[in-house]
């Protein structure tokens, strides 16, 4: 068992890729996958029609023939990581094909690895496979490769996440996503149901919903009605709610019918939690990141929030150090914080990001005030979650299994969502406990991010 702090850059969950059985001769696909989930979910879907062709897939670079590198480019740290993940490969391999965001820009990608075989962008998934086809064609064994059992997944086999949308409309001047993504493209809410229906009949007990803006899906489609499902976050809710899984909502943009979305929590159909990047409170920050600026009027929707579901989690992140953040404005933060009482709250320090408007802001905040107001930042935060955690002793509350192992079961509460939150740990009368479970407990003690409890 391990403690699970949350994660203080968004845009990191490198994958273990799984390894299986290989027949002589069968090509072989490695795959390093960085960056957020609907990266992730790209690397599943790409892994998914190499098996499909008759690649076998490995979990590392020595056993491949060629590897595929799914990379980051959220910010300029998580793009130095993907070119040391590029460099990593070449020099393990030599034989590398890199997708993902950093691939939007293949002439940064080849002027630091000229070496590379292929550069493509995000969900480029056919020039991807072409790109593979020309390095490494495919042998497949009529008999056995080209219907796979299922499709291959880069999570625990009980949660899953299920994409519901491409790119985005917004042009926050700190972010790059859309000129990579491209604008807003929502896939049909009946191909959505379809996936998580076999999803679920596959095993799967919790559906992670993401995408860039999950609360503008279907704006894209008019908000169409095919096949019985209507492409609206509200009713592709609704429909998720009644396949009996958990289903958790991340990047939810604070739009108005958000609202919409409370009762079907109330009720249970959804878990009543929210993952909303707020990313500052500061009116004239929010403005100079080109982001709606009322505060205050978000603490009012908070507010009924928590009065229509008195148990909803919202979770947030937030940028510290924007261009032209003064202390007043840091300060107006940290006190918007302690009356919103976030319950899962991550922050990163502001990058410079390539190609980003808000490189040409004047007033950049030197590293060192960043780091500060950092600390100080997380600090309050780590307070507001201790507090809240220690309010849940005694109480009997659902969680579900995520690993069982000879200290103990990880576990998590309906609260958290894997690798970002925290987790509950059972230490106790586990031994019965396999992942995927969902089991009462009640808690017996609570730590900064952790709760413990006992069945």
């Amino acid at each position: 068992m391990s403690q699970n702090p949350p994660v203080l850059r968004p845009d990191l969950a490198r994958a273990t890729v799984p390894d299986g059985p290989r027949r002589a001769d069968q090509p072989t696909i490695g795959m390093v996958s960085l960056g957020c989930p609907k990266a992730l979910v790209d690397s599943e879907r790409i892994l998914t029609r190499l098996r499909a062709e008759g690649y076998a897939i490995s979990p590392d670079y020595s056993g491949a023939d060629a590897v595929i590198v799914n990379t980051c480019g959220f910010l300029d740290s998580a793009k130095a990581e993907s070119l040391d993940a590029i460099g990593e490969a070449l020099s393990a391999n030599g034989r590398v094909i890199v997708t993902g965001c950093l691939g939007a820009e293949p002439d940064y990608i080849t002027g630091a690895h000229p070496k590379v075989l292929a550069v493509t962008g995000p969900h480029q998934y056919e020039q991807v496979l072409d790109a593979v086809h020309g390095a490494v064609p495919p042998a497949p064994d009529p008999f056995v490769d080209l219907l796979p059992a299922s499709s291959v997944s880069l999570t625990p086999r009980h949660y899953s996440y299920l994409k519901i949308s491409e790119g985005c409309n917004h042009k926050c001047k700190f972010c790059i996503i859309p000129d990579m993504r491209g604008r807003l493209a929502s896939r049909p809410a009946h191909a959505v149901m379809r996936e998580a229906e076999k999803l679920v009949e596959a095993g799967v007990r919790e559906l992670l919903v993401i995408s860039q803006d999950t609360s503008a899906y279907g704006v894209d489609l008019k908000h169409e009605e095919a096949r019985g499902h209507r492409a609206h976050i509200t009713d592709l809710a609704r429909d998720l709610g009644g396949l009996g899984a958990w289903v958790r909502l991340h990047y939810v943009y604070p739009y108005p019918h958000v609202r919409q979305l409370i009762p079907l929590m109330a009720e249970g159909l959804v878990l009543p939690y929210l993952d909303i990047p707020f990313q500052h409170a500061h009116p004239d920050t929010l403005k100079r990141m080109a982001r709606p600026a009322a505060a205050a009027k978000t603490l009012d929707e908070i507010t009924a929030w928590r009065a229509d579901c008195p148990e909803i989690t919202l979770r947030s992140t937030f940028i510290v150090g924007y261009p032209g953040e003064t202390e007043a404005e840091f300060q107006t933060l940290l006190d918007w914080l302690d009356e919103a009482q976030l319950d899962r709250v991550g922050a990163f320090q502001y990058e410079n990001v390539a190609g980003a408007r808000a490189n040409d802001l004047p007033d950049h905040v030197p590293d060192e005030v960043k780091q500060d107001r950092f600390d100080r930042f997380m600090r309050k935060a780590q307070a507001i979650s201790e507090a809240k955690l220690v309010a849940k002793l005694g109480q009997r509350i659902e969680v579900i299994v995520d690993e069982v192992d000879a200290d103990g079961a990880t576990c998590r509460t309906r609260a958290d969502a894997p690798e970002i939150d925290g987790n509950l740990f059972i230490d106790e009368g586990f031994e019965g406990l396999k992942p995927g479970d969902i089991v009462s407990v009640t808690v017996d003690e609570a730590g900064e991010y952790d709760l413990w409890g006992r069945l």
